[in-house]
């Protein structure tokens, strides 16, 4: 069996794999659609707010859910799953066959990318037809930003798996991580109504960057360099640490 052979074989097993795991599904796919759901039907939330710049409270939510789905992708699914296989050997074993360790890898990168990449599509489209939160005026932008901010989140996620040695260790880090991220994202308290101070310290973070530039390409404008940069330096700092920490077993 060729190596590009056994590479397919390996993302149509992890296909099947990650179709089994509802949990998963749920959270990356369900969990943020569900949240605009639920905050939409505030009815404070669907009003505009002098202090919002003629927007309401829902329009700042459907980025926050965008985010909040590469968040647990990439630091709550991807590296138990990872640390998972390199614990119980099977990434030691992939070694000695025509797939590869790498193909493995690979393949979770590329379904954890394609299921925020469906989330993304259901909370805009719910966002939309539901609770009439506008399309991002600047599409392209936009999808950098999303791209970016997903390479940085999956970047993020190959690092904790690179640092635990165990499915516990990867399950606490990843804890510890989660809830700051989930902060900086805005899930608490949108990052355009926190004070200018913290709004400031927030935007240096991954998801806070990510934020101010989802929320400059939602509006209409193309995403500042500034957040833009910052999240792809992000993504290369988180990737070169977890290539050289990584370890197949």
């Amino acid at each position: 069996m060729s190596t590009t052979h056994a590479s397919r074989a390996v993302l149509k097993s992890e296909f099947r794999l990650f179709c089994r795991e509802p949990g998963a599904i749920f959270w990356i796919l369900v969990f943020p659609t569900a949240l605009i759901t639920i905050l939409g039907l505030i009815p404070a939330f669907r009003e505009v707010g002098d202090d919002l710049d003629g927007r309401r409270v829902i329009d700042l939510y459907v980025p926050v859910a965008v985010l909040l789905s590469m968040i647990v992708a990439g630091i709550q699914s991807m590296p138990a799953v990872l640390v998972g296989y390199r614990e119980r050997g099977i990434l030691r074993r992939l070694s000695a066959t025509p797939a590869r360790p790498q193909s493995l890898l690979t393949a979770q990168l590329v379904l954890h990318g394609a299921a925020i990449a469906l989330s993304v599509l259901l909370a805009l489209t719910v966002g939309r037809l539901v609770f009439d939160v506008a399309l991002p005026g600047q599409l392209a932008g936009y999808v950098l930003a999303v791209v970016l901010t997903a390479a940085a989140a999956l970047a993020l996620g190959a690092t904790i798996a690179a640092v635990s040695r165990t499915s516990k260790i990867a399950q606490t880090v990843g804890t510890i991580v989660f809830f700051p991220a989930m902060f900086t994202a805005g899930v608490w308290l949108p990052v355009q109504t926190m004070p200018d101070t913290l709004r400031e310290i927030v935007q240096l973070t991954p998801f806070g960057a990510a934020s101010q530039a989802l929320d400059q390409a939602a509006t209409g404008s193309w995403p500042g360099w500034a957040p833009l940069g910052l999240t792809a330096l992000w993504a290369l700092l988180l990737t070169a640490v977890a290539v050289r920490r990584f370890r197949w077993e």
